[in-house]
């Protein structure tokens, strides 16, 4: 084990509220494991921060028609005060606008351009004339060659999803001044990752422990062979180059952002009064750094970054990048552009934050996509935390109070049940140590959760409402290791919800918070403890419906009704039931000779075989097709293409990236559609 533990968590873009995602990729987890680790009392340190430069930045700041410094106050300060109303505990949250980060930054950048570790290149870029400014690709619009999005960006049309590059749109134009972009060279300095590649290779041969999900993705990277990155890029707002001769270029966000982890603990070390304290943060190699993030950053944490740490040849390495996968919301996929997301400081306006970090951290996307839904939310809340849980606790407090006035009642002559019940505090214990170790907190929440079950169980099947008429002491014992269990339960559950399990042991009368002091003989006979109140009051249904229309009210004031195709005219419903919709299998599909983008399929319809002609060649594989449930209108009048006659048409639907997809009834063939 190593004298002491960094952990970081990703730095989040100072561009816009928190929402979901954010915390069940990086936060949440992070804050988790650094609670458990305080009450293993080792030594660690929690780092975090804004990051504050880049080209969304600049964007907000044209559109609100402000400074980017503007916009990069705002954020931080609501994220930051989110954080605090969550109870992320970092040790310090700083900000990569800040004149340290500017210093360490640059100080970083000079060191390994000193050393000979950059390339300096020329290469053209789009300009703009007119605003007499590099363009980023962000600042470039045009039409999309994949889809014909007439407003696609320079780096991805997000109407089909396809990376771009602004050379690639179809009548560009700048975002600043509407003008046609010229081509102009410009010169930057690029770091060669694949200088690296067999040390970085090397290096992650030995983390045997890493997440799958992490050292696939770097082996994609490293398997396609690391390239040239830029390092710098033309822009007005970010960590200038350090050169007399450099104006107007910055550091590449991508490049100031992780160094601005060594920034923050160097400001937290300087508030210690103890400016080379960070030095043993950073340099030590007796430190296990421990980055948190979500997929999206692994390549630049598992890479780019120590990349970046082994040519300065100073610094340490990551132990750990236990990073996760996506949190989806209602089974969509997370977007803040189209208002599909539910921002962290409007819940916490209406809600119980530890009821959020509780139902978050069940369904954490440790090594998959997860979905967060506020059905289940209420399910969980009422189901788990409510039903099982609180009312393990109020159950067991109300009880002492009320019989055995207020105070730990004595163990007497355990049975085997009893002594069976207490045995399990040790065992779930070990099971929540072990998933905390190994990164696994759905485990570790779900171990948690399942000692308050056996306690519910236990209290229920022993009946002390009945035993306090007929056997006082056996009542007795049955709540001494009630209480045994709710106070394991009051450290077990503190690092998830540290504001309910604080309540928990004020009422139990005890301030103990080390990992050790988890036993069955937590709290001493004769302890008093308050009933206290109900820790867990059930969410309603009209508070989740609450929710739910504002998610939904938010996503219709965000569609963009381009992407969809403008309604038909009204027709009549007997026009409508003249249709005759009907259910069939697809029995064989052949490529017609001369036809780019037709299909002829045979289809069974039950009670008799329709020849098809279909328009989805460029779509579909015909061997795929064969067995397919589709729906098809009968009753049109059938028609002739390319020389074979069409009976019948099947029914797709077309989603906003013009992709095909089938309708399909899980009934017999020939079934009618009503």
């Amino acid at each position: 084990m190593s004298k002491r533990t960094l952990v970081t968590a990703a730095l989040p873009y100072a561009n816009g509220p928190l929402h979901l995602g954010h915390l069940a990729g990086a936060y949440l987890p992070s804050d988790f494991y650094v609670r458990y680790k305080r009450m293993r009392e080792e030594d660690i340190l929690f780092i975090c921060g804004s990051d504050e430069h880049g080209v969304p930045i600049t964007l907000a700041a044209d559109k609100e028609k402000v400074f980017p410094q503007d916009i990069v106050d705002r954020y931080h300060t609501m994220n930051k005060e989110s954080f605090k109303r969550l109870g992320i505990s970092f040790d310090y949250f700083g900000r990569t606008s800040s004149d340290t980060h500017k210093e360490v930054s640059q100080a970083f950048f000079k060191k390994l351009d000193e050393k000979g570790v950059f390339k300096k290149k020329a290469q053209t870029q789009l300009y703009d004339p007119k605003a007499k400014m590099f363009l980023p690709d962000r600042y470039v619009v045009g039409t999309c060659p994949h889809c014909g999005n007439e407003e696609a960006y320079g780096d991805q049309c997000e109407r089909c999803g396809n990376s771009l590059s602004p050379t690639e749109l179809i009548n560009p134009h700048s975002v600043i001044t509407g003008e046609v972009p010229v081509h102009k060279e410009t010169e930057h300095w690029f770091i060669p990752l694949g200088d690296f590649q067999d040390k970085i290779s090397a290096w992650l041969d030995q983390q045997k422990d890493w997440k799958p999900n992490v050292i696939g993705q770097c082996r994609s990277w490293l398997d396609g062979g690391l390239q040239d990155r830029a390092v710098t890029r033309d822009l007005n707002w970010g960590v200038p180059v350090p050169y007399d001769d450099a104006e107007g270029k910055v550091l590449y966000v991508w490049f100031d952002a992780p160094i601005g982890y060594i920034s923050a603990t160097r400001e937290w070390a300087e508030k210690q009064g103890k400016p080379d304290l960070w030095k043993k943060w950073w340099q030590d190699q007796d430190t296990d750094l421990v980055h948190f993030i979500g997929k999206d950053n692994i390549v630049f944490h598992c890479i780019m970054f120590p990349a970046m740490l082994m040519a300065h040849e100073d610094y340490i390495l990551p132990k750990n990048v236990p990073a996760n996968e996506f949190l989806n919301l209602e089974g969509r996929k997370l977007s803040t552009s189209k208002g599909w997301a539910v921002w962290l400081h409007e819940y916490l306006d209406e809600l119980d934050p530890d009821y959020l970090r509780y139902v978050i951290g069940t369904g954490l996307p440790e090594a998959k996509d997860s979905d967060f839904s506020w059905r289940d939310f209420q399910a969980r809340s009422n189901g788990e935390l409510a039903d099982i849980l609180g009312n393990f606790i109020f159950r067991t407090l109300s009880f002492t109070q009320r019989y055995f006035d207020a105070k730990v009642p004595e163990l007497k002559n355990p049975e085997a049940r009893d002594l069976e019940v207490l045995k399990g505090i040790d065992e779930i214990k070990d099971k929540v140590t072990q998933a905390y170790e190994t990164y696994h907190f759905r485990e570790a929440i779900a171990q948690s959760m399942n000692l308050a079950r056996l306690g519910n169980k236990y209290f229920t099947e022993m009946e002390p409402w009945h035993l306090r008429k007929n056997d006082l002491e056996k009542c007795g014992s049955v709540l001494h290791i009630c209480l045994q269990i709710s106070a394991a339960l009051s450290l077990l559950f503190d690092p998830v919800m540290p504001g309910k399990m604080k309540k928990l042991r004020e009422y139990l009368g005890t301030n103990s918070l080390s990992w050790n002091e988890i036993t069955a003989k937590m709290l001493p006979v004769g302890q008093v403890i308050d009933q206290g109140e109900i820790l867990f009051k059930k969410i309603d249904d009209e508070q989740i419906d609450k929710q739910l229309q504002k998610l939904q009210e938010r996503r219709k004031s965000n569609i963009d009704l381009s992407n969809f195709e403008p309604l038909k005219d009204e027709i009549t419903f007997e026009a409508f039931s003249g249709m005759d919709l009907r259910t069939g299998i697809i029995l064989s599909a052949n490529k017609i000779p001369k036809a780019k983008n037709l299909l002829k399929l045979q289809v069974d319809l039950g009670f008799e075989t329709r020849t098809v002609v279909s328009g989805i060649a460029k779509q579909y594989d015909p061997e795929d097709l064969k067995g397919k449930r589709i729906v098809m209108i009968a009753n049109l009048t059938p028609r002739k293409m390319m020389g074979i006659e069409s009976q019948g048409m099947i029914l797709m639907a077309e989603d906003n990236k013009g992709k095909f997809h089938f309708l399909t009834a899980e009934t017999d063939p020939g079934s009618v559609i009503s």
